[in-house]
């Protein structure tokens, strides 16, 4: 299982990605948690011990030399478009309670036509992740998909966009849905973060997905205007806002793992059916 998770900024989804590779651990899965977003909070969120010294593997500059052939910063050069990555993940990236974490660090956008060895290594290390390896991959995505080129696209088993009930979180998922689109992501999916009441649930719906239909004992919305389905809602926690203050904060205070078990269900079951 490949996902990719993206969504207007502060909406919750790296506290979706943490959760949803908590609820695969329980399962007894390999997961590897891939930040791939510039304000890199994930192995905060997930506990990591000492998040704030894990290296982003974009600053390895030395290793990215060893496999590319040339020095990360520089133009000109010659280096391997295909450096050997098959054996990063049991190496460098860094492991606790059952999840490997990478950090990718800052790293231009695959449309931006950079050629340079720190994309070419982490192109061919995002391939390598998503078309390879066995393990659940959880890539927690910027505001946006431009960590997704054409080819690392292929390996994704479905994108989720997390919104919240606010107009500009649900038109930044509208636009995450066409760069989806254009990059031939065929299993998009919506999950409600921040549900205080049902008038919040009901704004996501007609707002993100006109003429939805409630799948009665599903749990699922199948909007047949946009073809997102709306496999979850995620309810208000405010433990979550004093927790992002105490220094021994865990996810598992939110309450809210029964919710995240119930997306990961519906997901595999929408997956199944495409």
């Amino acid at each position: 299982m490949k996902i990719a998770i993206s969504g207007k900024g502060g909406v919750g989804k790296t506290t979706l990605a943490a959760l949803l590779a908590k609820a695969y651990v329980r399962d007894g899965q390999k997961v590897l948690a891939i930040d791939a977003d510039p304000d890199a909070n994930l192995g905060q969120t997930l506990g990591f011990p000492d998040f704030a010294r894990i290296t982003p593997i974009v600053e390895m500059g030395q290793l990215i030399e060893e496999r590319t052939g040339a020095k990360p910063g520089t133009v000109g050069q010659f280096f391997k478009l295909n450096p050997k990555v098959d054996d990063i993940p049991d190496k460098y990236f860094v492991e606790d309670k059952g999840i490997r974490l990478m950090l990718m660090g800052t790293v231009r956008s695959g449309g931006s036509g950079c050629t340079c060895p720190e994309n070419a290594f982490l192109k061919t290390l995002l391939l390598h992740l998503l078309l390879e390896r066995k393990d659940v991959v959880i890539l927690d995505l910027e505001a946006g998909i431009e960590h997704l080129g054409r080819g690392t696209a292929q390996g994704v088993d479905a994108l989720i966009i997390v919104v919240e009930p606010g107009k500009r979180s649900i038109n930044t998922a509208h636009k995450i849905k066409k760069l989806a689109e254009d990059l031939k992501i065929k299993n998009l999916f919506l999950v409600g973060n921040k549900i205080r009441h049902k008038e919040d649930e009901e704004f996501i719906k007609t707002q993100a997905t006109p003429g939805f239909l409630n799948l009665s004992g599903t749990g699922l919305t199948r909007g047949f205007g946009y073809h997102l389905p709306i496999i979850g809602f995620i309810p208000y926690a405010r433990e979550m806002e004093e927790g992002d203050r105490e220094e021994n904060f865990s996810l598992e205070n939110l309450g809210i793992m029964k919710e995240v078990e119930g997306i990961k269900e519906n997901l595999e079951k929408e997956l199944v059916k495409s």
